[in-house]
């Protein structure tokens, strides 16, 4: 309470000083399509007054002194907008302004760093902003798609082709939340671990968090991915066919009311994609598997955008996700996502602050039939609504909102011992921020704290944060970031499964030990702290490197318990929580050291990556490395543009990860199941087959490496139809990379063989 008593009395301060000063706000947009120009440089020329737009193409310019300027705009690919103003005491002026893209010749000169200006006014520390431009440098296998540019961010390390799922930063997949514009989707990954949700050329801006991030998130412990989709084009009709082996996309786009030099607009975009893997692949990739490999999936997102004069406008959206496997005599498996919901900017008529809101809605179900015959299923579905108010103060800026989240879940799956684990639960979240970010002289500072109230659980978490740079020179900064995070939201599978498709979503348990460790269970949240310390400098022209080191301390998990023998019943009562809870407390932590460098020219881009980890769990009886845990991970990105035009580029990419830690065989024994209990006649009954295991992830399996190639070749027709044919090669020299072991056969299975493909996508 003293911290925002303080904040406030610091505004007030603040505001007083504004009173004889002006303001210039408004919206850049690309002049042929009306989308928002994303973080571009919008100044005073001759003055150190300025500020860069937003993700909705937004600035603000505060506390400029009146007089006469040049209001100039700046940005890579589009032509320089000049603009002489005037501005009064106290006085508001709102701009809308169009930018054309020129013809590219100059840039055959001159070099212009996106990032330049970002990186010493903004904190930016264990952030990776990207956009279409990004992704489409990585080799492609089919079309080009944000889940395969995330596995060479540093702090990511990726688990495999077949039912991969991404950890960040010593995290599992359930402790990364993911917006879809504001929206929480559940699931972004396909079974095939190379495909997201996401269509590609609607992403506007993905903002990946790997660690550290501010309190305007929560209820997360470990990452969030924040991704906003573009609008459809305001001026005219346009859209994109694809095809490759893997599957087929459509994208179509246009006004419903055309965007003018005043006065509002609508738009509407529609993309959808569709796989045919499993029939496609018996006849191009028969070497694989005979019967076709088992992956199919379809998605369709649509979205509406109404705009006003002045900026303000509201979405509406909605998606559908499905996704389907058969592994032949091992599992079938489906999922399916849908849900839609609306967001909106508002840009009040008399004060430099900005107002955003979202409304959504989502379900997501999955279902797993394996030998057993016993199936798994989990189904979550909830809303969740958001205001977040920001006003801009100079170089300065306050943010503060509201967040309300309410899900229920519906969860039944069958142990190892046969022994059922079901959960049916409904629960609500509140939550409410504030954040400041203050420059004064070289330092950035930008503290902030999230209340999150559980309602379930009738908990409250408050989580201080704060994150600071220091501008040492232009050409080096220190920076460093920190906070307590906590979430309710468990997996329905364990972090101990290896190869597990099934990844279900459950609330906080109430069927959990009482004590941990010999300490009494106070909470029953998931609880994690975050210290990242690092580094950003320019060593040479063009040249770009990021150093930062991280620790998580992941003080209380909550797991799905593989022990359980016994029903939590009076008749068990003396028997221990661990052998007879449906869940278990964990704790564990993770450490190590991410570096990046990024080296950009005209005709060629490198980018180099490399983490150095150690992930550590302790369930108060073993202590373990999760499956997950891969000490180095390397992954080099090379383009190279073969002509003075740029239609033609050659990208490749190379991965190497140390091997994972797994639990080896340590023997076999005979074994009877007493299926009709004391009526079981010994002499006469089966034996099972039982295994005995060695020390829990003792073992390391081999080292995964994999060259990916690509050729892209674009033709022009006309200045909106384009031609792009993509040839590319996925582990081109073939590298056997393990999937997993038969414990029983001890057969191999490999992750995918080499596999060449082509990609053919027209624009119009």
């Amino acid at each position: 309470m003293k911290k925002l008593i303080l904040l406030t009395i610091v505004s007030l301060i603040v505001f007083s000083g504004m009173a004889q000063t002006g303001t210039i706000r408004g919206f850049v947009y690309e002049q042929g399509s009306g989308e928002p120009v994303i973080f571009t440089n919008v100044y005073l020329k001759g003055t150190s007054i300025g500020a860069s737009t937003d993700v909705n193409g937004y600035f603000s310019i505060t506390q400029v002194p009146p007089g006469n300027y040049t209001l100039t705009i700046t940005y890579l690919g589009f032509d320089t907008i000049s603009e002489a103003l005037s501005i009064k005491p106290n006085e508001l002026i709102t701009k809308k302004i169009f930018m054309t893209k020129n013809n590219g010749l100059n840039l055959r000169t001159v070099y212009i760093s996106a990032s330049a200006g970002e990186d010493s006014t903004q904190t930016k520390i264990s952030v990776t902003k990207i956009t279409p431009k990004d992704i489409s440098k990585i080799p492609s296998f089919g079309a080009p798609d944000l889940a395969q540019y995330l596995q060479v961010l540093p702090g990511v390390i990726f688990t495999g082709d077949q039912g991969g799922q991404l950890y960040i930063r010593g995290g599992s997949p359930i402790q990364n939340k993911v917006l879809l514009d504001g929206m929480v989707v559940y699931n972004p990954f396909h079974s095939i671990g190379l495909f997201s949700v996401f269509e590609t050329e609607i992403i506007r801006n993905a903002d990946v968090y790997t660690g550290g991030f501010g309190a305007e998130y929560g209820g997360r412990i470990s990452s969030v991915m924040d991704i906003t989709t573009r609008d459809g084009n305001k001026k005219s009709y346009h859209g994109l066919f694809g095809a490759s082996p893997f599957g087929a996309r459509l994208i179509f786009e246009g006004p419903i009311k055309k965007q003018k030099d005043t006065g509002g607009s609508s738009s509407f975009i529609i993309a959808a994609k569709n796989s045919y893997l499993s029939n496609s692949s018996k006849l191009f990739y028969t070497y694989v598997d005979s019967a076709g490999l088992p992956f199919d999936f379809r998605d369709i997102y649509g979205k509406i955008s109404l705009n006003a004069d002045n900026g303000s406008k509201i979405n509406f959206f909605g998606f559908n996700f499905t996704d389907d496997v058969l592994y032949r005599n091992i599992a079938s498996f489906d999922w399916k996502a849908k849900g839609g919901g609306a967001n909106f900017v508002v840009i009040p008529g008399a004060t430099p602050t900005l107002l955003e809101g979202v409304m959504a809605y989502s379900d997501y179900k999955i279902t797993l039939t394996d030998p057993s015959g016993l199936p798994k299923s989990s189904d979550i579905s909830g809303f969740n609504i958001g205001l977040n108010f920001t006003y801009f103060v100079g170089k300065n800026d306050i943010k503060y909102g509201l967040e309300m989240l309410g899900f229920n879940t519906n969860f039944q799956l069958y142990n190892d011992a046969g022994r059922l684990v079901q959960q049916k639960e409904n629960t609500t979240e509140i939550a409410a921020y504030l954040k400041y970010k203050a420059t004064i002289g070289k330092l950035l500072f930008e503290p902030s704290m999230r209340f999150h109230f559980y309602s379930s659980l009738s908990e409250l978490s408050p989580e201080p944060r704060l994150a600071i740079k220091y501008n040492v020179s232009p050409k080096f900064r220190i920076k460093a970031a920190g906070g307590l995070y906590s979430q309710n939201l468990i997996s329905a599978s364990s972090d101990r499964d290896v190869v597990n498709l099934f990844y279900g979503f459950l609330s906080g348990p109430e069927n959990l030990q009482d004590e941990f460790d010999g300490r009494e269970i106070s909470s029953r949240l998931q609880k994690a702290q975050h210290l990242i310390f690092g580094f950003e400098f320019n060593p040479a022209k063009h040249l770009t490197a990021n150093l930062e080191f991280y620790y998580k301390r992941f003080s209380q998990l909550t797991n799905l318990n593989r022990n359980k023998v016994y029903d939590d019943i009076a008749e068990y009562y003396d028997k221990p929580d661990y052998l007879k809870k449906d869940f278990i407390i964990e704790a564990g932590d993770a450490e190590g050291i991410d570096l990046s460098l990024k080296y950009e020219l005209e005709r060629i881009y490198l980018w180099g990556a490399y983490s150095y980890g150690f992930i550590n769990r302790y369930d108060g009886i073993i202590e373990y490395p999760p499956h997950y845990d891969r000490r180095h991970n390397v992954n080099i990105v090379g383009v190279l543009r073969l002509d003075d035009k740029q239609k033609m580029e050659l990208s490749a990419r190379w991965n190497f990860g140390s091997g994972f830690p797994f639990t080896q065989n340590a023997g076999f024994f005979p074994y009877l199941t007493f299926e009709d209990g004391m009526e079981t006649d010994i002499a006469t009954s089966t034996e099972q087959l039982g295994i005995l295991y060695d020390d829990y992830n003792a073992g390391r399996l081999p080292t995964y490496h994999r060259l990916d190639v690509s050729l892209k070749r674009t033709f022009y027709f006309s200045e909106t139809t384009i031609l792009e044919a993509n040839i590319g090669v996925t582990n081109a020299y073939n590298r056997s990379n393990i999937f997993y072991f038969d414990r029983i056969t001890n057969a191999r299975v490999d992750q995918l063989p080499m596999m060449p493909s082509i990609d053919i996508s027209l624009k119009f």
